[in-house]
């Protein structure tokens, strides 16, 4: 689904955000450290020439990935699979990452490229230290500020370590850590103003059997297993974590967010600042978004643990450009009959694409990106020379130049007629410094 808009972010971005809507003074703007120096790009660089790691639409031995722009403005969807992932040879990250805002589109490649680096790093800490102390650490720092974390947030107990592998309590820990200081980067960042843009993430680890799951947003992961006749059948292994979730929108509301939908898209819960109506944002948890992260919203992902069976065939990961129109069960026999299997994220949006035009044909298509990860094949076997990038047609990620558009995003309701997006509303940005008290005030809700 998608992120804000308001009656001007149907039509094209002015150069820059602005709002008659006004907001309370933000609390501590002015004590906030120092902002970071843009990304450095001779950094990204030494990413883009890591064998094994791709971002682009292409392929190898064990992945399909594939992304194309809707009709909304900038593709702010982004992708990653990284083979022999923290140089294990058995071991593949993949992601997928749907921003939405002004800046979700720089949000979005920012999380992909940094987010990996970052959970590599606190997996090789937790595997030196893994006793109870550190545990009941990484736990707290899931539970600081203002938010109120639901129950499946904290529910990281000592007593589960005897219930999971001990390869997922090492990586949920290094799940829930890495996110964390991944939002924290993103209030710092100069180059980057994630003030009401922000990013879903659904990422995985692939450890030879051993799959593990951190979710945020209403991007999706979805299994594709054989049953006993044989047959496929899709097995969601994420939660879109929305408003409408009945124990997402009781956090909010218990930090004095509110949730509530309009009245023409009356499926579409949004989450709205206290006193005023903006910004309308369509998931309950979200990297940025830093207007409402003392109102409910939180970056703290569902983490999750499946053992691969014989029976399990590929993971689909896709932003919801793909699921608002396909089911689960379609993409899983799109993936499937796809041959060969280099074709099948392509497939899978190309698919999407005509059932945007077929279900809402007076609607703008949403962006949409997919990767498979096929389950049969060794990454250890995969040549690091043996992509495939016939159909490389990510713009160069030049940030200050970039074009923005607000209706980019995805969460709306599928009316005819009405531009589908994540947020309805765009706030007002401040320089360091500036005044809030002489911002133009806005009317209450």
């Amino acid at each position: 689904m998608g992120s804000c808009f308001s009656a001007e972010s149907r039509n094209p971005l002015p150069a820059s955000p602005t709002s008659t809507l006004g907001i309370g003074k933000r609390k501590n703007y002015k004590k906030r450290p120092p902002r970071l120096r843009s990304f450095d790009h001779a950094r990204e660089e030494q990413l883009r020439r890591i064998a094994g790691r791709m971002c682009l639409n292409g392929s190898s031995e064990v992945a399909s990935l594939f992304t194309q722009q809707g009709k909304k403005g900038t593709n702010q969807d982004a992708m990653i699979v990284w083979e022999n992932f923290g140089s294990r040879t058995d071991t593949v990250f993949c992601g997928v990452f749907d921003g939405h805002g002004p800046f979700g589109h720089m949000v979005a490649k920012r999380v992909r490229d940094s987010l990996p680096l970052k959970l590599s790093e606190h997996w090789e800490v937790n595997l030196k230290n893994t006793d109870d102390d550190v545990l009941r650490e990484i736990v707290g720092l899931n539970t600081e500020g203002t938010s109120v974390n639901s129950p499946d947030e904290t529910s990281v107990k000592l007593e589960e370590t005897d219930k999971n592998p001990e390869i997922f309590q090492t990586l949920k820990e290094s799940f829930l850590k890495a996110f964390k200081v991944m939002d924290r980067e993103l209030s710092m960042y100069a180059s980057v103003d994630c003030f009401c843009s922000g990013t879903t993430a659904v990422t995985l680890i692939k450890q030879g059997q051993h799959l593990i799951i951190g979710n945020i947003g209403d991007s999706r992961a979805v299994l594709c297993t054989r049953d006993k006749d044989n047959s496929l059948v899709p097995v969601q292994l994420t939660v879109d974590l929305k408003p409408n979730l009945p124990e997402e929108a009781e956090r909010i509301r218990k930090c004095k967010g509110r949730v509530f939908a309009l009245r023409d898209e009356p499926e579409v819960a949004r989450v709205w600042l206290p006193n005023y109506d903006s910004p309308g944002l369509a998931m309950a948890r979200a990297f940025g978004d830093f207007c409402l992260k003392e109102y409910g919203l939180i970056s703290v992902p569902q983490v999750s643990y499946r053992r691969l069976t014989e029976k399990d065939e590929f993971v689909v990961l896709a932003t919801d450009g793909v699921w608002d129109v396909l089911t689960n069960e379609e993409v899983i026999e799109i993936v499937a009959s796809t041959e060969p299997h280099s074709r099948a994220a392509q497939a899978v949006v190309e698919s999407a694409v005509g059932a945007w035009k077929h279900k809402y044909p007076t609607s703008k298509i949403d962006d949409c990106a997919v990767v498979c990860l096929f389950l049969g094949l060794d990454s250890s076997t995969t040549s690091a020379n043996k992509f495939d990038h016939g159909n490389n047609v990510e713009e160069e990620e030049d940030e200050s130049s970039s074009t923005m558009n607000l209706e980019t995003g995805k969460d709306w309701s599928a009316l005819e007629g009405v531009s589908r997006l994540n947020t309805l509303l765009t706030l007002p940005r401040f320089a360091p410094g500036e005044d809030d008290e002489n911002q133009e005030p806005g009317g209450k809700a």
